[in-house]
């Protein structure tokens, strides 16, 4: 694996916005207090653990709702560009999956910072989009992972999208800014939990430009139009991740039903391995 190579673009130092001091950052829309206090607990281990390298952020727009659509490569990644963003003044609401909110305290937390719970692989997934299209006309950041789970690309590319971020976009018609980071698997590997916090990791992340999906807006909102919208979603994170890592991915995004893999959780546990070789016997 080679090294990332320096972006260009404007760019943050290589440090965490946490670094910089105690500048009062001015937040576009309401913070629920819940969500300040997750906010304030998380700062010191993320300032502790990881510098950023920031690439993108005039990509931001200066008002209005907007959907941020990051790769998924660790546990770890939501919390860095999130971090960046909280630090420049938006909190962005997070579509994560039901099971958090179940639990005691880590669902207290995400209930009362006003996230929004995913059922997925279920028809109650249409709530989240409902409840997301609201954030966005409030004037807020939505921010959806469209591979919906961690990649099983086995070189961490971008795999197969689904549809959720690009139906969201396509009802909603607010910009879609690709995010691609680098580095979160150094601090947590694929489906570990326990942090590698020394040396210190350097994180990068890079804000890409709106995804072209006007020309689709009038059309039938068919699962063809969002394929086609998911299609252009990914590609612009693989082609930001691509800046990132001084390398070319792969010419065909890796699809985990292909290789016989369950479309969420973990699929080395053995429980999983059978469920998906079931699913592949209908």
């Amino acid at each position: 694996m080679s090294q990332p190579r320096r972006s260009t673009g404007a760019t943050a130092p290589l440090r965490s916005p946490a670094d910089e001091g105690s500048t009062v950052v001015r937040h576009r829309t309401p913070v629920p207090g819940a969500y300040r206090f997750a906010a304030n607990v998380l700062r010191p281990p993320l300032r502790l653990a990881t510098r950023y390298s920031v690439t993108g952020l005039h990509h931001l727009p200066d008002d209005g709702g907007f959907i941020v659509t990051p790769n998924h490569l660790s546990y770890f990644d939501p919390f860095p560009w999130a971090h960046t963003l909280y630090d420049h003044g938006i909190a962005p609401v997070f579509l994560a999956k039901n099971e958090l909110f179940q639990t005691p305290v880590i669902g207290r937390i995400l209930r009362g910072a006003g996230q929004v719970p995913v059922h997925r692989e279920s028809r109650e997934a249409a709530t989240a989009l409902r409840d997301a299209v609201a954030a966005l006309a409030e004037g807020r950041c939505v921010a959806i992972y469209p591979e919906g789970t961690l990649t099983r690309d086995p070189d961490l590319w971008p795999m197969r999208g689904k549809t959720g971020a690009a139906r969201l976009a396509l009802e909603s018609r607010h910009p879609v800014l690709p995010v691609a980071q680098w580095g979160p698997q150094d601090v947590i590997p694929e489906y570990a939990h326990i942090p590698k916090l020394f040396p210190r990791k350097t994180i990068h992340i890079r804000f890409g430009p709106p995804v072209e999906l006007d020309d689709l807006y009038e059309r039938e909102p068919t699962m063809e139009v969002a394929m086609e919208a998911t299609h252009r979603i990914m590609a612009a994170i693989t082609r930001e991740l691509e800046e990132i890592r001084g390398e070319r991915a792969p010419a065909v995004r890796f699809d985990p039903k292909a290789h016989g893999m369950t479309v969420i959780g973990n699929f080395k546990n053995e429980d999983t391995r059978r469920k998906a070789a079931r699913e592949g016997q209908r």
